[in-house]
């Protein structure tokens, strides 16, 4: 690695850290003062609230603003070189400017790879254990309301619950059902359902099953009680708040694949969420190029204007990027699509402001 390419990534590396430290530290400020008052009303420990909330709420809004600091880091710091004449200098010396790009390129790739391994795996760990305390000590107690739900358990199995009590974890009505050719099978209904919290299976009270044997013939069965092992749980029928952000890649997956088996509705925010993760590091390094671009002339009134437009691009693409994903979210645009289409667009954008750099 030349010494060019040494100073360059060690000014964005430097900036970068620096400005996502000044602004998550804004945000704890911002945030402890919208909840003190949920702290102080539900007697949360000072202990839960540093190590269980905050501890685990620092990496969360480090990475959420990676792309943002990134660009704007770029844009500061660079903008400060052409000021100085210093990227002057070093052009004139025969580097191109495409050879300048290098310990950019270099810096956001090495942020981008960091940025991907948390949010894949490290970030969805933490979220864990910091929602769970939002869940106990912020937000509102969550009482399931839904009625007469139906949930695909197996390929040719269906329950359904006319309500559930997720604090007792029963539910009422519940019938099971099996079909195959557009055949009924077998019909179990039941006036009520539990979990049973040491054995993890349900216990279904006061049941009947009626077995359809073919030819018109027919089996009655009934029972006070029995257990299943039916592919559901107490889970299938929590919260949803803020889900989608403590699963790890591999649960992420599943999930998604857990859904569609089910034909359930809200899929496509897990979905979009898991594209979200492999696009982010890409924006990064976008987010980067543009901003060396943006800010690598050297203007007559400083580096105000140059820090200003880095910052109206940085909105452009949030506020692109949010229409996007809300639009996927709501199933009015292909998740894929929508979350890669702000990373298109804004690659041609870096690709056009690349012919007018002055070479």
């Amino acid at each position: 690695m030349k010494i060019l390419d040494l100073y360059i990534l060690k000014k964005f590396l430097k900036t970068y850290v620096f400005a996502v430290l000044i602004i998550v530290a804004i945000i704890l400020v911002i945030d402890y003062t919208e909840k003190v008052d949920n702290f102080i009303k539900k007697q949360a420990p000072t202990s839960e609230i540093l190590f269980s909330y905050y501890l685990n709420f620092v990496p969360y809004w480090a990475n959420y603003i990676s792309p943002l600091m990134v660009f704007i880091s770029t844009v500061f710091f660079t903008a400060n070189l052409a000021a100085r004449t210093e990227l002057i200098a070093i052009l004139s010396t025969g580097v191109s400017f495409l050879r300048l790009m290098r310990p950019y390129l270099m810096g956001s790739a090495l942020v981008a790879v960091i940025t991907f391994f948390m949010v894949a795996w490290i970030i969805p760990i933490a979220n864990k254990t910091r929602i769970k305390f939002e869940r106990k000590y912020v937000i509102d107690t969550y009482y399931f309301s839904g009625r007469d739900v139906h949930i695909k358990v197996a390929p040719d199995t269906y329950a359904y619950m006319e309500t559930y009590d997720n604090n007792s974890n029963t539910g009422y009505r519940f019938t099971l059902e099996k079909i195959q050719n557009n055949q009924l099978m077998s019909k179990l209904m039941a006036e009520r359902i539990t979990w049973d919290t040491t054995r993890h299976k349900w216990t279904i009270h006061d049941y009947r099953i009626r077995a359809f044997e073919g030819e018109g013939k027919e089996k009655l069965t009934y029972g006070t009680k029995i257990d299943s092992t039916i592919n559901l749980s107490p889970k299938d029928f929590d919260s949803n708040y803020q889900l989608h952000e403590t699963f790890t890649l591999p649960e992420l997956n599943a999930h998604i694949a857990k859904l569609k088996s089910r034909g359930a509705d809200g899929v496509e925010v897990f979905v979009v969420e898991k594209y979200v993760r492999f696009a982010n590091p890409f924006a990064i390094i976008i987010l980067t190029m543009i901003g060396l671009i943006v800010s690598a002339r050297k203007s007559r009134g400083g580096v105000g204007f140059q820090i200003a437009l880095g910052f109206m691009l940085a909105f452009v693409y949030i506020m692109f990027f949010m229409m996007s994903k809300g639009m996927a979210e709501s199933g009015t645009m292909p998740p894929l699509l929508a979350v890669w289409l702000p990373n298109i667009i804004f690659s041609g954008i870096g690709v056009l402001l690349y012919y007018t750099i002055p070479r």
